[in-house]
């Protein structure tokens, strides 16, 4: 039975932490974040392809060099 009591603590603590965090963020906080984490995943993914394109022609012309 103190199991089942210190499962629904931790829950509701869990809860209430996350409830707090919540009523404080402002929706233009939320639509910031949502913005730089697109635009970031954008650059690391063009960055990749970049650095992809980069190693092939490298490869392809180091005989040349």
């Amino acid at each position: 039975m103190n199991h089942y009591a210190n499962t629904h603590l931790k829950i509701g603590f869990a809860g209430g932490t996350l409830m707090s965090f919540i009523a404080n963020i402002n929706s233009d906080d939320i639509i910031r974040t949502i913005l730089l984490t697109a635009m970031g995943a954008t650059v690391s993914f063009g960055i990749s392809l970049l650095l992809k394109k980069a190693v092939h022609w490298y490869r392809q012309n180091r005989h040349k060099l």
